[in-house]
């Protein structure tokens, strides 16, 4: 049975004229939609809905909850609704729900469509690659006034980046390498010791730190912690809009932020990468005298015989490398970050992920160049 607030009209043909009247604010309780719907199946013919109000109409976000079920059921009949009828407030906030409702419609579109998906991540990447050889570029330009004697930075900031990039970062590298070490050794142990060759634990320890790992720890540990610092500080200079104050000086950001970060990095990465190198053979050293029964002496002869000078310079190249991907990385997705608290998050996020990326990519590429060197 109809509630008397809703009175139905037939008597245009194919048309069917809804009156509403009474009370239809939320205090007052919703009026199901499917009281409405089985009007609609007992008249089959019906291709349109027309809605006429009384002078005492009440009405609220309720009545527009209704009429929004009510066109949506009414669409999958292939039944139109016109809202002419409704209070001129109706009809706007009614409006307003039915673009809402069809963005969403079109996004789920979109998200089925696997052509539309591909093409639009071939966009976002071309995107990405060109935003990135333009802040490439424009680093570049900074550079180059640098040198020149024209740049525009604060010495006092860009001591401070070395303390935090340095001094702030060498207990977690000691950690770290140090454990390293201490792992390469353990796991060599567990070979070598089958053919009588447990010396050659410095060997490895040493080899493998200076070369490589001990640079790809150190980039690793330094992106998470200094890549993403640089692109939360960045994104919320974005975000209070104080990189748009600095435009508006006539000041380069990139000249002004992003120079003084990168030369920061670029300078206490090798320092970091000597540091660990130490630290990664004092792991092996500490497993295999103190828990092998190494000859000390012995052990610290191997590994000044294996450890090449080469070697040593191989790593300082993979640390120069890893300094600028991270610090490219962290003040690139600092500065492109949109300007929300959630844009701020993505970026950090995403400087971590691509430095880290950016170093594994550089690890094989520098690896391959000097195998193919011979170095």
């Amino acid at each position: 049975m109809l509630p008397e607030n809703l009175i139905f009209d037939y008597s245009t043909p194919k048309i069917l004229l809804i009156k509403l009247s009474g009370d239809w604010q939320i205090s007052s309780g919703f009026i199901s939609v499917n009281e409405v719907i089985s009007q609609l199946v007992s008249h089959p013919d019906i291709v349109q809905i027309n809605f006429s109000v009384s002078q005492d109409l009440k009405w609220d976000s309720g009545l527009v909850a209704f009429l929004l079920k009510l066109i949506r059921e009414s669409a999958q009949k292939n039944i139109n609704v016109s809202s002419g009828g409704l209070p001129q407030g109706a009809q706007k906030l009614l409006t307003l729900a039915l673009k809402v409702h069809k963005k969403t419609i079109s996004s789920q579109d979109v998200r089925d469509s696997f052509l539309e998906r591909f093409g639009g991540k071939v966009l976002q990447i071309s995107g990405s690659l060109s935003l990135g050889l333009n802040f490439l570029g424009d680093i570049v330009v900074s550079f180059s006034r640098l040198l020149r004697g024209k740049s525009c930075f604060r010495w006092d900031d860009f001591y401070l980046l070395l303390k935090r990039c340095g001094v702030d970062t060498f207990l977690l590298v000691s950690l770290i390498s140090l454990l390293v070490g201490m792992i390469l050794a353990f796991v060599g142990s567990i070979q070598l010791k089958m053919f009588g060759a447990q010396i050659f634990i410095s060997d490895i320890v040493g080899i493998a730190m200076v070369r490589v790992l001990s640079a790809v720890m150190t980039g690793i540990i330094v992106s998470g912690r200094i890549g993403a610092s640089f692109a939360a500080e960045l994104g919320m200079m974005q975000t209070n809009e104080e990189i748009d104050a600095l435009k508006t000086l006539g000041i380069s950001p990139v000249e002004f932020l992003v120079i003084p970060r990168l030369l920061a990095v670029i300078i206490m990465m090798p320092v970091l990468t000597i540091y660990a190198d130490f630290m990664g053979i004092l792991g092996g050293f500490i497993i295999g005298a103190g828990m092998l029964n190494l000859n000390p002496i012995e052990y610290l002869h191997h590994t000044q015989t294996a450890v090449k000078l080469n070697y040593v310079w191989i790593g300082l190249i993979h640390s120069f490398v890893f300094g600028v991907i991270i610090a490219v990385a962290g003040c690139l997705r600092g500065i492109k970050c949109e300007r929300n608290a959630a844009g701020v998050g993505v970026a950090t996020t995403s400087a971590v992920v691509t430095g880290i990326t950016g170093i594994v990519i550089a690890t094989a590429i520098i690896t391959l160049i000097c195998q193919i060197l011979g170095v």
